[in-house]
């Protein structure tokens, strides 16, 4: 694998060209990326890089504290290089699109599980024993709603475990719904007095009215979860069956058409 390409060159060029704004590269990674740690890590160093030189006296300590947040953020976007300078395989070692269709889908079934996804039917659970504790202050259909995204997020999470996609976004999305949104949901109502619940919000929404609609949200992300994992499977299924079909179906119809002897 190489990653002398033209686009890396510029991008390390750029780099160069705004070393002074090297504290910042991490923080640009993220966003760009729309990966939410490495945003969260990057906002850290600026945020050090920018006190230290636009509030702090710019000698002296601050002089320090500016310089390590430039060296810490070069560091990590050093660690971070595959996902803002993506290395590609050298001529001699590539082949064909289909092939290597074929050989991820293959890698994929054997790779192991996401990293945490073993806490994941845990939380899930947590959610479950939470909601049914609380079921009477739970306003309507919420209950019924919690449960539904619990049993959808159970199925995923389970199908995850046996053959996981690959797929760092989906991966980030079930991990997110599972282990923060609906947790995050549920007690932040539950800690609603409950002669405030029926109370309007600036946004013109009670809580009672609040909780039904990100459980409804909650739920379809979960349902859409689902559904692209389905999807996911049955194209690798179809792209397995092209390629075979392309690589050894015309040996069959070669072999059925010789003559018996």
């Amino acid at each position: 694998m190489s990653r002398l390409t033209l686009g890396n060159v510029v991008k390390v060029a750029g780099v160069l060209v705004f070393l002074p704004l090297l504290a910042y590269l991490v923080l640009v990674i993220g966003a760009v990326r729309k990966d939410l740690r490495t945003a969260l890590e990057g906002l850290l160093y600026a945020g050090a890089f920018s006190t230290a030189v636009f509030v702090l006296d710019p000698w002296g300590p601050p002089a320090l504290l500016a310089l390590t947040a430039m060296g810490a953020s070069g560091v990590r976007s050093w660690h971070l290089r595959d996902l803002w300078l993506p290395a590609r395989p050298r001529w001699w070692k590539r082949v064909p699109a289909a092939a290597v269709t074929v050989l991820e889908a293959v890698r994929t079934q054997r790779t192991l599980p996401v990293a945490g996804s073993e806490h994941l039917p845990s939380a899930v659970a947590w959610t479950r024993r939470h909601a049914d504790r609380n079921r009477h202050r739970l306003p309507g259909d919420a209950h019924r709603t919690v449960l539904h995204i619990c049993q959808v997020l159970d199925s995923v999470i389970a199908a995850e475990q046996r053959e996981p996609t690959g797929d760092p976004r989906f991966e980030y999305e079930l991990d997110a719904v599972t282990r923060e949104y609906l947790p995050a949901v549920l007690r932040s109502y539950l800690a609603i007095p409950p002669s405030r619940r029926q109370e309007r919000q600036p946004n013109g929404r009670s809580p009672d009215e609040e909780l039904t609609e990100q459980l409804r949200i909650l739920s379809g992300q979960a349902d859409a979860l689902d559904a692209s994992r389905h999807r996911r499977l049955t194209a690798d299924l179809s792209t397995t069956g092209n390629f075979l079909r392309d690589k050894y179906g015309h040996r069959q119809l070669d072999a059925s058409d010789s003559p018996v002897r």
